[in-house]
C-alpha cells in the first residue's frame, strides 16, 4: 500500500519528502502501511510509526540480527522482531534495566559511546541499529555514531529517534538542574516516576538537531554511505493549557512548511554503513 501521494504542495512536508531521500528508504516510504491518523509534520505521526518505519527498512534491507540500543525495561521491539524472523538482542548500559527482561531475552551490556575495541564479537554483527528517545542521554553522540558504524555490517542502517534542540521543553530540560527537572517532569506526567514504565534519566542532548548541514559535518566524517534526517514538529506539553496549545500548534504547522529545522521537537536520523 502506498504510503502518500506526493502531490506538489505536501513535498513541502519534509517529514516525508520523496525526493532526496536515499534509495533505499524511498523504497520503504513507498511501500510502508503507515498510520497518517496524525499530520505528516507533527511528532505524533513519528511516535506512531517508529515501530512500523524500522522494521520495514530491516524488510527493506534484508536484515536478519537486530540491535535495539537503550532498550532497558522498555524495548520496542521485544515481540515483533522475532514474529519477522529477527535475531534481536536488547541493549543497554545498565545491567539493572535489563534484568527487567524476560529471561530468554538475548541481551548485553555496554554504552553505546564506549570503548568497544575490545567487544570484537559485535563488530560488524548487526545488520540494523535502532533506539527510541536515547541518544539525548548519552554525553557523547559523535562516539555512540562511530560504534554504530563499528557495529553495522556493510549495508547495515542505523536508526535513531530523538528529541532536537531547540525545542523550548527540552531547552528548558537541558539548562535547569537534573533533580529540579526530573520532579517536574514526573509531576506531569507520572509514567516518568522511578518505578513507572518510562523513568527520567539525565538528558545532555548532545549532537540532538535535526540540521541535515550540522548533524552531517560530524556523520560524514564517519564514513557512513548515506545519510537522512527526517525532521517533526509538536508536542504535548501544553495539551492542558488551550488557548497556548493552539498557538503553538499553529507555529509549528508553519514551521513545518517552512523547512526551519532550529524549531524542530524531534527527528530520526538514518544511517546506512
Amino acid at each position: 500500500m502506498a504510503l502518500m501521494d506526493f502531490a506538489p504542495a505536501e513535498k513541502r512536508f519534509p517529514a516525508l519528502r520523496a525526493d532526496g531521500l536515499p534509495r533505499f528508504l524511498a523504497n520503504v516510504v513507498e511501500r510502508f502501511p503507515a498510520d497518517s491518523s496524525r499530520p505528516v509534520w507533527h511528532s505524533d505521526w513519528g511516535w506512531i510509526n517508529y515501530e512500523t518505519l524500522t522494521l520495514a527498512i530491516a524488510f527493506e534491507i534484508g536484515a536478519a540480527r537486530m540491535l535495539e540500543v537503550g532498550g532497558g525495561r522498555d524495548p520496542a521491539f521485544l515481540t515483533m522482531a522475532p514474529d519477522l524472523g529477527l535475531d534481536l538482542t536488547i541493549n543497554d548500559i545498565s545491567a539493572d534495566e535489563l534484568a527487567r527482561l524476560p529471561s530468554s531475552t538475548t541481551t548485553t551490556c555496554f554504552d553505546m559511546a564506549g570503548d568497544l575495541s575490545v567487544r570484537t564479537e559485535l563488530h560488524g554483527a548487526f545488520d540494523l541499529l535502532t533506539s527510541r528517545m536515547v541518544f539525548e542521554h548519552i554525553p557523547d553522540v559523535a562516539a555512540a555514531w562511530r560504534n554504530t558504524h563499528k557495529l553495522l555490517r556493510p549495508g547495515g542502517v542505523g536508526v535513531a529517534f530523538f528529541p532536537t534542540m531547540y525545542a523550548w521543553p527540552f531547552v528548558l530540560n537541558k539548562l535547569l538542574p537534573d533533580d529540579l527537572a526530573k520532579r517536574i517532569v514526573e509531576r506531569f506526567f507520572p509514567a516518568r516516576r522511578a518505578d513507572g514504565d518510562f523513568p527520567v534519566f539525565p538528558a545532555h542532548y548532545d549532537w540532538c538537531y535535526s540540521s541535515e548541514k550540522k548533524l552531517r559535518r560530524m556523520l560524514d566524517p564517519i564514513g557512513f554511505s548515506e545519510v537522512c534526517i527526517l525532521p517533526f514538529w509538536g508536542h504535548h506539553y501544553l495539551d492542558r493549557f488551550p488557548v497556548l496549545r493552539e498557538i503553538e500548534t499553529g507555529a509549528n504547522w508553519l514551521a513545518s512548511r517552512l523547512d526551519w529545522r532550529f524549531f524542530t521537537t524531534y527527528a530520526y536520523v538514518i544511517v546506512r554503513k
